[in-house]
């Protein structure tokens, strides 16, 4: 999965694809333990992908974090009319 697609869903469907790529490697990893798949390439595909979901969802936490600050400061400085030195 391409990061471009990534960032545009939401959080709520990056936290449901997060959990649908875990449950995905599980599988896959039960798998292998049992001798029926020695498929490392699309084990290897699925973490890095659940590594991509888990970065932008980080990123959506920043910028949203980020944001939520510089407006409490902005409604700081304009509503108190003189700046306390």
């Amino acid at each position: 999965m391409k990061a471009e697609k990534i960032r545009n869903l939401t959080d709520v469907e990056l936290k449901h694809q997060e959990r649908d790529l875990a449950d995905q490697l599980f599988k896959l990893k039960f798998q292998m333990n049992m001798g029926q798949t020695e498929s490392l390439k699309k084990i290897r595909g699925l973490r890095r992908d659940i590594a991509r979901v888990q970065t932008v969802l980080r990123e959506q936490e920043l910028t949203a974090a980020k944001t939520a600050a510089s407006k409490t400061t902005i409604g700081k400085t304009t509503t108190s009319g003189t700046e306390k030195r």
